[in-house]
Formats: C-alpha cells, structure tokens, sequence
C-alpha cells in the first residue's frame, strides 16, 4: 500500500510542538503516511492550534484556510488549545473532518487511523538539532490575563519511566539536547504526590536527578517555570550537574511591579522573584537567567512601569521576552477598567527592549574567557566561523567549526552588538569531544 501524504503545522507552544510530533510520528511509523514534499499536496492536513491571544486564534485560522486551498482534496483535522475552547469555530471552516477537543484523546485519534501499537512517546524530533520532551500538561493557576487553565486544567504528570524511556531513544538517535516542558512544568509530580510521604515524592529534581543516571552524550534544558519553584532540590541537582543540565532558568516575572502583580493575580512579589534569582546565583556560576514581561497591563502607571524596568536591571537577565499586553478576551483582564493606550504600551516596550539590550550585553561580556558547552546547529557562509551554535547559557556563539549535532566545549572571546558570542579560538576537535564526555570543562 503507497503511504497517503501528511502535511502538519504547528502553532504556539513547546507542548504543541510535541504533541504535533507524537501524532505525526504515530502515523508515520506506522506506514500508513510519509511527510508531504513542499510542493506536493496531502492527503491529510494536521494543524495544533494556539488561542493564548486573539491573534493566535486568527493565525489558526489562516492556516486551516490555507492549506485546505492548497491542498483542496486533504482531509483537515486541527487539535490544540484553540480546538478545545471553542470547536465549533474551527468545524465550519473549509474540510475540517475532526477537531480534537482534549490532547488525551491523541491515542485515540491514532488508533482511529488504523495505528495497533500506540506509541507511548517520541523517538525523534524531526529536522531539528534539539528534542522537546512534554513531561506535565494542565495548569491550576488562575493569572488574570491568562486564558490557558480554562483549556488545559487537568493536571498530569507523565510517569519518570516512560521519560526516561522516551529520553534514551531520542537521545540514542543523535539529539544532543534535551527540553523538558509542560504547561506548568514546575509543578510536574505533584498529582502523584497526593497522600504519599513526602521522602517519596516524585518531583522535577527528582526525575533530574534518576535522567543524570542515564548513559549517552546529551544535555537536559529546562523550559519556562515559576520563580517559586526553582527550589533548593532542583538548584542542587542542576549544581551538582553542571556538565549536563545548563545552568540557564526561564523564570516568568511578567511585571516589577507589586501592585501590578496583584492585579495580574500572581502568586508572589517582586522582591521575592530578586530573592529567588539571588539564589540561584548561590547554587550555579553565572546562570543565564531570561524571562516574560508584560508591558501596558490594565492600570499600569508610568511609576509602576519604571518599577519593572528596575527589577529586570537588578536581576540582570540576558533575555527578556516583552510581551505589549493585548486584551484575551475570556479573561478577567480582558474587562478591567484603565487600558492603557496601544501608543503608551508600543513605547514603554521600546524603552523596556532597550532596556533588555544593555542586560543582554553586559550579560554575554562577563562570560568572555569562559568556556562553555556548546550545541553546534548550523553551517554559516563565515570562513573564519562556519559554525553557530547555542550555548549552555542560551546565548548563541559563532564557531570555528561547522559540524551539527555536536556537543563541544568553546571558550567566549569577543561579543558582538546583538550579544552573540564568537570562539576566542579554535581547539582541536578530539580534545573538545572528550572534554565533554568526561566532564572536564566543568562550569562549576
């Protein structure tokens, strides 16, 4: 039987990311489906939706209309967040046959299309040079801007077996980094913890600690989690792990500002987000530290900018995401009276970029001299650098060499206007291979 052709797309989210991947490598390990050529029209179109923003709803939009154009015979399904709040939007539009409305029926979905042995993870992760591993989906906060916990509110947590399983394989076919996310990542273990004791808790440093136990040439990055949740546990697994977690936190701040903060019905202030970051510079040397801001949430006053722009300076963060509020409707913020005027919100997300430059900069400067772990990804046109990569601290450095999917030790010289960082100089490749695999260049 000739396998139909699959097209997918993926909006949003590293979650999104993997699910769209567990589904297309269900089908297509299966033989049923091989991955369309860019100018070959599916059979089966496969869209995973985001609806964290009204734009995010329309680009879903636009995409389904797009590919049921491009390929007028496909079958369409679409799943994601958007799928979930509101199907029946999505169902009118142009050959949708399906929207699924929960990710765990994404099993079900396969077993539909014939496939017996529903995989239980990922093995691969297509073209790409690191690998997305979902650990926990669900989120139980209630953030006044935020309208995933409506869509995704049941907590759960994958079981440490089956990642350290789905790890193994993924690394074992040449994926050097790995990313653990979740929608709320730091809260991963905690529905399996109800009446156990506490000595036996399955938590994030936990299942850290048991992945550092596996054999293979690979790194462990950590995606965005709460300020609260970088615990002692966790700094101390990545502490004691330096050579193969990167010592790099996503830690969502959204706001400086306390009254900000309690508007956005956050669950802590900002001196205790500095206090939590002041820690983690306890446990690791020179962490790379980035994060989300918000920028014009309702009410917010030109003292109460400034406010944020202070923390994101005393913090030092060597990104800072800056997000220019935009009205979800759905949510609580979404209706609160004071907007701020889309003028005022583009110019204090000028100022706060610029802001985030001079944090960035001085950031990648203090690592000259350094050497760190590098994921090398791309050839470049450069001669004297033919290789860029990104750096356990999440910065990217330019390379005096070009082959991809190696991990490889460089030490930082010159910085460039954008941050990059550029190899002070070349090293023999066999030493830096086994510098890596032996834990010397240790960042400690």
């Amino acid at each position: 039987m000739t396998p139909a052709k699959l097209k997918t797309v993926t909006l949003g989210c590293k979650v999104n990311q993997y699910e769209t991947e567990y589904v297309r490598q269900g089908l297509v390990n299966a033989g049923f489906f091989r991955d369309a050529a860019a100018d070959e029209a599916a059979d089966l179109c496969i869209i995973n939706t985001c609806t964290v923003t009204n734009e995010g709803d329309s680009k879903s939009r636009q995409v389904v209309r797009r590919l049921a154009r491009e390929n007028p015979d496909a079958r369409l399904i679409v799943m994601g967040c958007y799928a979930t709040r509101a199907p029946e939007e999505l169902a009118e539009l142009p050959n949708v046959v399906e929207v699924v409305t929960d990710k765990r029926e994404l099993p079900d979905l396969l077993g539909r299309f014939g496939v017996v042995d529903v995989p239980d993870g990922i093995s691969r992760f297509g073209d790409r040079h690191r690998a997305f591993i979902k650990v926990q989906d669900g989120c139980l906060l209630r953030c006044s801007y935020c309208i995933i916990p409506q869509v995704r509110p049941e907590m759960s947590s994958r079981a440490a077996d089956q990642i350290l399983a789905e790890t193994q394989r993924v690394a074992a076919n040449g994926f050097r980094e790995i990313v653990l996310t979740g929608i709320h990542l730091g809260h991963y273990g905690v529905d399996h913890n109800r009446h156990v004791p506490k000595e036996q808790w399955n938590r994030l440093s936990s299942l850290l600690r048991r992945m550092m136990d596996l054999p293979g040439d690979f790194r462990v990055r950590l995606s965005s989690i709460e300020a609260t949740e970088v615990t002692r546990e966790l700094l101390q697994v990545m502490a004691d792990h330096q050579d193969r977690i990167c010592p790099h936190l996503h830690v969502c701040l959204q706001s400086g500002s306390e009254s900000v903060l309690r508007r956005m019905q956050r669950r802590w202030g900002a001196q205790r987000f500095i206090d939590r970051c002041r820690l983690v510079r306890d446990y690791l040397p020179q962490p790379a530290l980035t994060t989300d801001v918000i920028v014009g949430f309702p009410g917010e006053t030109e003292a109460e900018f400034e406010q944020t722009c202070d923390v994101v300076r005393d913090v030092g963060f060597s990104k800072v995401h800056v997000f220019p509020f935009s009205a979800r409707r759905g949510t609580p913020a979404a209706t609160m009276p004071q907007q701020v005027d889309r003028g005022v919100i583009a110019e204090r997300s000028r100022r706060l970029a610029e802001v985030e430059r001079e944090q960035r900069l001085q950031y990648a400067r203090s690592l000259r001299g350094r050497r760190l772990q590098v994921l090398v990804e791309a050839p470049t046109n450069d001669a004297q650098m033919p290789g860029i990569g990104t750096s356990c601290r999440y910065l990217p450095i330019r390379l005096h060499r070009g082959e991809p999917s190696q991990l490889v030790q460089a030490t930082v010289g010159e910085v460039e206007p954008d941050g990059t960082l550029r190899e002070a100089f070349a090293e023999a490749e066999v030493s830096e291979q086994a510098s890596v695999k032996s834990g010397v260049g240790s960042q400690r």
